[in-house]
């Protein structure tokens, strides 16, 4: 159903992709993987016609084809759902869904039938909103979901997913995945990029493996694969398990909350992080975690409590100058200015600290930080001036803790840090917030991944429905203990 054929594609001096081939066959699910920078989005911007190879061609349903734009892939059959999503927030579901092909009545939108269509697509992929909901007050969860309601209205042969799952809970999940059944029992072909080898081993029939924007291998059936067959020829190193830090020492308290409260919190929130501690948060989407960052970073409501000194409650700049720091979950939208460079972008906080004489821009010092950092956590990007929108999200994910990195940090919160990050940076990006804690900075990180959680955290408190439901030492700990913590109590029991 799709062939690529020696495809070749590069930017700026960087060669993203080189001669990659392979097949997917229709009523199938086939994984793509590959480290941050391995090629993985540049194929899906070829296939989905953002990007026109330089050399190479596409064959859909053995019917070669060029695509100019995005709305020729989408004419000729496929649609590619991206991790960050493409929608637009002032718009309602209804017309987000049906963009750029609205049922009509004469010259004249037809908004009931438009409405009436929505609810179906939503019902499908178990989206429980109304169809006039504006997408800008969706969760990130629920916004995915839209996406994927989306690109079935357009009755695509091929359809690519790149790193569905990373914004969904559980529940969430095993609808996609019931989706992606129906849709390779009715031929279409899945091509399913992920980073969540547990996933490319438990719903995929074929995957390939990029490395550095070449081919590595098709395992063309996975019986007899497993994740670390797959990680090893993605990385083509051996990686360091991810085991919790006994020798670590706590100090002081370093941050302490009393009675935070804000948007998404059902109850004031009072906890303490020390010196050199890192304490996860757990809990489901909507549970409240990214909420409660965000009370504490840029809140006005309750006591923020930095090394004992009291953080004034005007706002993220504010927070900054006390040594607090956030590294938010939606790095497109809070994270990043995608049109300046990964030095400018980097450089953006402690830009005051390099400038001479307290206001000119000193350009040599700027390279130099922009130069140690990328090398330090192994950025993979053209230049320094290269647009951070051309860097992929595990690479722009290292350019905001770089930025931090830079600052005179005594507290850094972290959401979802590890969020379509590929296995080799994981482990890389463990590493550096544990060399955080070992200077005696105090971790405050939101993860999803019950694995994440044990693995990295000395500390866990469990968040359900806008409140702390319990919190214990990560070596009490153990996944059914923090699900059932998590879920509702009628869920739980």
């Amino acid at each position: 159903m799709l062939t690529f054929q020696s495809i070749s594609k590069g930017f700026s001096g960087v060669q993203a992709l080189k001669d990659v081939s392979f097949a997917v066959t229709g009523g199938s699910v086939h994984g793509l993987c590959g480290e941050n920078g391995a090629g993985k989005s540049t194929l899906l911007k070829v296939l989905s016609g953002v990007h026109q190879p330089d050399s190479g061609s596409l064959d859909i349903a053995g019917k070669s084809c060029t695509f100019r734009s995005a709305l020729d892939a989408l004419n000729g059959g496929v649609a590619v759902i991206y991790q960050e999503l493409n929608l637009v927030p002032e718009m309602s579901v209804a017309e987000n869904v049906w963009l750029g092909h609205y049922s009509t009545r004469g010259p004249f939108v037809d908004f009931k039938e438009l409405q009436r269509k929505t609810t179906e697509s939503l019902r499908r992929v178990g989206l429980d909103v109304p169809p006039t909901t504006r997408v800008g007050t969706l969760s990130i969860g629920q916004k995915q979901m839209v996406e994927i309601a989306k690109a079935l209205t357009r009755n695509a042969k091929v359809i690519a997913f790149d790193e569905p799952t990373s914004s969904l809970s559980a529940r969430e999940v095993n609808t996609l995945f019931g989706l992606i059944e129906e849709l390779r029992s009715q031929g279409l072909a899945i091509l399913y990029v992920s980073h969540r080898m547990d996933e490319i081993t438990k719903i995929c029939d074929a995957c390939t493996v990029l490395r550095d924007g070449k081919h590595i291998e098709t395992f063309a059936s996975m019986n007899g694969v497993n994740a670390a067959m797959i990680v090893n020829r993605m990385v083509g190193r051996e990686l360091a398990a991810a085991m919790v830090d006994t020798t670590r020492q706590a100090g002081d308290e370093i941050l302490e909350l009393r009675d935070v409260v804000g948007p998404g919190l059902a109850e004031p929130v009072s906890l303490t992080v020390r010196q050199g501690e890192i304490v996860g948060v757990f809990g489901l989407i909507g549970a409240g975690r990214t909420e409660l960052l965000k009370a504490i970073y840029m809140g006005k409501q309750g006591e923020v409590l930095v090394a004992n000194s009291r953080v004034p409650r005007k706002g993220a700049g504010t927070s900054i100058r006390n040594g607090l720091v956030l590294c938010p979950e939606d790095r497109k939208q809070e994270g990043i200015v995608p049109m300046l460079g990964v030095a400018e972008n980097l450089n953006i906080s402690i830009r005051r600290s390099l400038a001479k004489l307290g206001f000119w821009i000193s350009r040599g010092a700027e390279k130099e930080n922009a130069t140690t950092f990328i090398d330090r956590l192994r950025i993979k990007t053209a230049s320094l001036n290269t647009p951070i929108s051309n860097l992929s999200g595990g690479n722009q994910q290292k350019v905001i803790l770089a930025r931090w990195l830079s600052e005179r940090v005594k507290v850094i919160l972290l959401d979802e840090p590890t969020r379509g990050i590929d296995v080799g940076s994981k482990a890389e990006i463990y590493a550096l917030v544990r060399d955080l804690a070992g200077k005696g900075i105090g971790v405050l990180f939101v993860s999803s991944e019950l694995p994440e959680i044990l693995a990295l955290s000395d500390r866990v408190y469990v968040m359900c429905e806008g409140r702390i439901a319990g919190a214990m030492p990560t070596r009490e700990a153990t996944e059914p203990k923090l699900l059932s913590l998590a879920l509702p109590k009628g869920e739980a029991a």
